[in-house]
């Protein structure tokens, strides 16, 4: 299951683009679906306990094609595990609280925390089997999976639940600035930061046989992803392989699992259902592609998704 590390596909520009959320809401899984079908996207990431994954699912059956991965949700967000099962890990109401920090740190430092991680991460890849779909790739809401004890047993799972890729959650600097050319700061603080610990996060994935991307672009962007910025990534994409994600959706909704009301997700629908940025990256020679190629070692000899 290793990535295929011939370096002639690596010198092409490959991309994957998924949308996070799938199954959060009826406007995300008809975003999911019409962007697949007439724009550029690739792949979506499944939130298996969310209030609409059913009809994602079964969106997802209608899709052949279509890379759908595992969301794992351990923050912000609805468990698939009773709460009284995962104390530690849940508030008075149920649902995974906000605060990354603090649940990262009872995570790691607190074995009864762990041991109920472990055992709702365990249920949410148990109801992704039961979908029947094939499992594309996993990665984490509000990329969580990169928590070392999360990631640690992603890999160990990895080989039980029939996976060989995980999302590398890094922007770099230099292709990210000359896209954009604003959030200088913010751009190269990021990719300051986070270097070193994606760098040996990329090398456990691939020291364990797994597959991950080059690049990330969307991490500066979250939530404004419209076409004006896709655009500008896909002029500047580096070689090998990117992943570029957003949160589209064919509308706003209300509710405790409403996006939220800074991230225009209408307009990222709008970028990613587009014909038009689909002809583009086809004129610029970008081969849009899933994580799954990675893992078949098909990158080089698969043509662009149709």
């Amino acid at each position: 299951m290793a990535v295929n590390h011939d370096p002639a596909p690596l010198r092409m520009k490959h991309l994957i683009v998924t949308a996070d959320d799938f199954g959060l809401s009826l406007p995300v899984n008809e975003a999911v679906e019409t962007a697949f079908q007439t724009g550029i996207l690739t792949g979506a990431s499944l939130m298996v306990g969310a209030p609409a994954a059913a009809d994602a699912v079964a969106r997802a059956w209608r899709l052949p094609g279509l890379g759908v991965g595992l969301h794992l949700v351990l923050i912000n967000g609805r468990p698939v595990l009773p709460p009284e099962q995962i104390p530690e890990l849940v508030g008075p109401d149920g649902r995974f609280p906000d605060d990354e920090i603090r649940q990262g740190v009872k995570i790691f430092l607190h074995p009864a925390a762990r041991r109920q991680m472990e055992a709702e991460v365990r249920a949410q890849f148990e109801a992704f089997r039961r979908t029947g779909l094939p499992l594309d790739y996993v990665d984490g809401h509000h990329h969580f999976h990169q928590h070392p004890s999360v990631l640690a047993l992603l890999i160990a799972l990895a080989r039980e639940y029939d996976f060989g890729a995980v999302r590398l959650p890094y922007e770099p600097f230099r292709p990210s600035w000359r896209a954009q050319g604003d959030k200088f700061r913010t751009r190269l603080f990021n990719a300051l930061f986070h270097w070193n610990r994606t760098r040996r996060m990329k090398a456990r994935l691939r020291g364990a046989g797994l597959s991950c991307n080059d690049a990330i672009f969307g991490l500066n962007d979250s939530g404004g992803m419209g076409e004006t910025r896709i655009r500008r990534f896909l002029e500047h994409l580096p070689d090998g392989v990117s992943e570029l994600y957003c949160h589209p959706a064919t509308c706003r909704w209300d509710g405790v699992d409403a996006l939220r009301p800074d991230y225009q997700c209408v307009e990222e629908f709008a970028a990613v259902s587009s014909p038009a940025l689909r002809a583009m990256a086809e004129h610029l020679g970008v081969r849009r592609t899933r994580f799954g190629a990675l893992t078949r070692g098909t990158l080089a000899k698969e043509t662009t998704v149709p």
